[in-house]
């Protein structure tokens, strides 16, 4: 979890300070790259409560100004982990909770059910995510169906898109 103390740095929290991560949407960016997107997910999840996961290396600095530009003055309500390894995740949400976004994947993400505590997971914008990831479980992959002449959408607008079908499928945000 992040909050700004009192010198106006953004810093994690200790995980004691954490909410429970059953009840609540994950939301997974794996090596991202760009700071603004990255602010923007952050507000993203503070506007649908879910916790923000980043797995390193990060593209930029946690107090890079872009970040807290694109994040405005939401940061200050955002929870959040910084991770070394993907793994990490894993092991503190379970394989079967995370959800991979890729314009790779066969599902759509509309047609799947979200659980309470489940985590959807971003590759870097350059590249997605690794091939291995996608492959080892096909049937938690899942793509944002999308006109040929489009790529893909912007990592920001991909997360707004997947957490509020989430969101939607989970009954609404809580409080």
């Amino acid at each position: 979890m992040s909050r700004i103390d009192e010198r106006n740095e953004l810093r994690q929290l200790p995980e004691s300070e954490e909410p429970a991560l059953a009840a609540r949407l994950n939301v997974v960016l794996v090596e991202p790259e760009i700071a603004l997107n990255t602010g923007s997910v952050g507000r993203t999840c503070v506007a649908a409560g879910a916790i923000l996961w980043l797995v390193r290396p990060l593209g930029f600095h946690l107090d890079d100004r872009h970040l807290r530009r694109a994040g405005l003055d939401y940061w200050e309500h955002l929870d959040w982990r910084v991770v070394d390894r993907l793994d990490e995740v894993v092991a503190a949400l379970g394989r079967d909770r995370l959800w991979s976004y890729s314009t790779k994947a066969t599902y759509s993400y509309t047609d799947v059910s979200y659980g309470p505590g489940d985590a959807l997971i971003f590759g870097p914008e350059s590249r997605g995510l690794p091939h291995h990831w996608l492959t080892d479980r096909p049937d938690r992959a899942v793509r944002i169906p999308m006109r040929p002449e489009a790529r893909s959408l912007n990592l920001a607008n991909a997360v707004a898109v997947a957490v509020f079908e989430a969101t939607r499928q989970l009954g609404g945000i809580g409080s």
